[in-house]
């Protein structure tokens, strides 16, 4: 190996020592660390965290309802410093014990206290820290949102946060949704270096309104508007989703510094349009609501997602009519014939079936004469009454 070489080699190991004794510094109690899992055993989980001794955290902190760890050797895990021993750094992801004293310095340390949520109080709930220490949750910090029933809360043990402290102990304000907002922070930047527009993600249906709904992807909260929640014509969003309901949604545009996000659930289902042609071949008569009206025509339902269109021209059967609303009426039934469809452009024409036309011809025909008769239609009878009253008009041949 040449000089040159050697020299080089010898520069990149003093680098990566000194660059290991800044990693090794002297950590704070409180101090939240990151590491990997080197090793899970019956009791402990020990973590590689840069320093000359492993971090230890108590099996139990992590164990489910059930016991089981959802953690394996590998994975990284963020924790407090709580103190160091023989070499080894004793790691908390919340504190669970300790008297009045543990709880002071963990509020000056902003480490997490494991409370149990014992009753409804004014305001709020009364919260038992370690031993028979009591403390304070108002409604607004137990969750990010208000929306569970106040009582469902009761029973539960969950992580806080004490934001304030004083009088020894007896005056303790604890907050989970501060633990929350940290975390949903940590998945908002994660989301901001890996999301993109066009990608499918899953979410959770957080709120329903009359413009849409609100889907939480995990550190990001977006809008679904109401025409994307289906390819059919939505009145309720309700029809389609439910709160808490998770869904998968596209992701139609990121504005990380307005906070304003759009998603899609429309497109995640099949575009109905892509077999419009095959279902809807030119000559297919149905018997369908009229969905919307125009100026220039009338909306048909043929399926979710596909409306034809009746233009006024064919609804006026050569006859000049000024709107729509003249032969058809949001809500009728009429029969229809599909005339031509274009799957790419989203369109497809009708023409009046040939019994719709014959009742159109005949009511338009009635209208005409009542028009005529000076707007009275008592006693018109049948058809053919209504012939033969108009065979008796003056000017006409007997």
């Amino acid at each position: 190996m040449e000089e040159h070489d050697l020299s080089e080699q010898e520069e990149s190991f003093a680098d990566m020592f000194a660059q290991s004794e800044v990693e090794r510094r002297h950590l704070s109690r409180g101090e939240k660390v990151e590491g990997v899992v080197v090793k899970i055993t019956a009791d402990c989980i020990f973590l590689d965290i840069g320093q000359k001794g492993e971090g230890v955290i108590e099996r139990r902190e992590l164990e489910d309802e059930t016991g089981e760890l959802p953690l394996v050797e590998g994975e990284r895990l963020s924790a407090y410093f709580i103190s160091s021993r023989n070499g080894e750094f004793r790691l908390s992801t919340r504190l669970a014990g300790g008297g009045s004293s543990l709880l002071e310095e963990a509020h000056a340390a902003g480490i997490p206290v494991e409370g149990r949520v014992e009753k409804e109080v004014k305001g709020g709930y009364e919260v038992r820290l370690s031993g028979q220490v009591r403390a304070f949750c108002p409604f607004s910090q137990i969750d990010l949102r208000r929306g569970a029933a106040p009582e469902s809360w009761i029973g539960e043990t969950l992580p806080f946060r004490i934001s304030q402290y004083g009088e020894g102990g007896r005056n303790i304000v604890v907050s989970r949704r501060a633990l929350l907002e940290e975390e949903q922070a940590q998945k908002r930047e994660a989301l901001r270096e890996s999301l993109s527009v066009g990608e499918t993600i899953t979410g959770v249906v957080t709120s329903l309104q009359k413009f849409g709904v609100f889907v939480d992807i995990g550190g990001v909260e977006g809008l679904v508007p109401m025409s994307e929640l289906a390819w059919g014509r939505i009145e309720d969003a309700s029809e389609v989703v439910t709160l808490g309901a998770e869904v998968e949604v596209v992701v139609k545009s990121l504005d990380w510094e307005a906070n304003r996000f759009s998603f899609s659930i429309r497109e995640t289902l099949s575009d109905p349009w892509q077999t419009a042609a095959s279902r809807f071949p030119s000559g297919t008569v149905c018997r369908s609501k009229v969905v919307r009206l125009a100026p220039f025509g009338a909306f048909v339902n043929l399926d979710e997602g596909i409306d034809g269109l009746l233009h006024i021209s064919v609804l006026g059967q050569g006859k000049r009519i000024n709107h729509p609303r003249e032969v058809v009426q949001e809500g009728d039934t009429v029969e229809v014939m599909v005339d031509q469809v274009d799957s790419t452009q989203h369109r497809i024409s009708l023409k009046l079936a040939a019994g719709e036309l014959a009742a159109a011809e005949e009511a338009k025909s009635i209208a005409d004469f009542s028009r005529q008769q000076g707007g009275s239609q008592e006693g018109f009878g049948t058809m053919a009454a209504l012939f033969a009253k108009a065979q008796k008009k003056p000017g006409k041949n007997r």
